[in-house]
């Protein structure tokens, strides 16, 4: 068993189903004993197969006997887990500044720190736009990038470690799949769908850009910047 590095709380790693029927055996084992009433057992059954953390486990059964059983269950954390821990810290959460973007006879770019919410939609019509994702963060491990264009091109630049799912059609127009395939553990996972009607939607893969994680001011500005351009 690896040893946690400095500052790391296993509390806070993910549960597996065998440590979710773990704990469950010990609350039926405390019923079995009168420990727990029926109400009480199912309630806590309840949070027990609800639990998706070792700190949300552990206080369903802090009172009872074996309690520790529970505890010792998590793993210590190997330097690759806590390195992937901190690489989510980095990429996911913060709020979005914007849904949609749209260009009718003109251009729009989000590119650079800005949020990138759960569903996007972008439609470039006689127009063209670039969803640079690569230096983005994530409202939401899973996003959904809805791609509209008539008679117009997008451009949607995905990080080499996503695991990305493309199903949009293209009707005498191109819809580029290629990049679909499966990502790093940690990465998020982008849809991108939709339809280009005598147009293109365009996706690349490409690395993502070394710089140090962004302040929550910077995080804005970068959002303030990535506007519509005017046609």
């Amino acid at each position: 068993m690896t040893t946690l590095p400095a500052g790391s709380d296993p509390k806070s790693l993910r549960v597996s189903d065998r440590d979710r029927e773990h704990t469950a055996e010990i609350l039926r084992e405390a019923a079995g004993d009168g420990r727990l009433d029926m109400d009480e057992l199912d309630q806590r059954l309840e949070a027990v197969y609800a639990a998706k953390t070792y700190g949300e486990l552990e206080p369903i059964v802090q009172d009872l006997p074996h309690s520790e059983m529970a505890r010792a269950s998590a793993p210590a954390a190997s330097p690759a887990t806590a390195a992937t821990a901190a690489t989510a810290a980095d990429r996911f959460g913060g709020q979005p500044s914007s849904s949609a973007a749209v260009a009718i006879m003109g251009g729009f770019t989000r590119k650079g720190a800005w949020v990138v919410p759960a569903n996007f939609t972008a439609v470039a019509i006689m127009g063209g736009g670039e969803i640079d994702l690569r230096e983005a963060r994530f409202a939401e491990r899973v996003v959904n990038i809805h791609a509209v264009t008539i008679m117009g091109g997008i451009c949607v630049i995905v990080p080499d470690d996503a695991e990305v799912h493309v199903t949009g059609v293209g009707v005498m127009g191109a819809f580029e799949h290629g990049p679909t395939g499966t990502g790093q553990p940690g990465a998020p996972k982008i849809v991108i769908n939709g339809v280009a009607f005598w147009g293109a939607v365009d996706v690349k893969r490409k690395a993502r850009k070394s710089k140090p994680a962004e302040t929550p001011d910077k995080l804005e500005s970068g959002q303030n910047a990535a506007l519509d351009s005017p046609g």
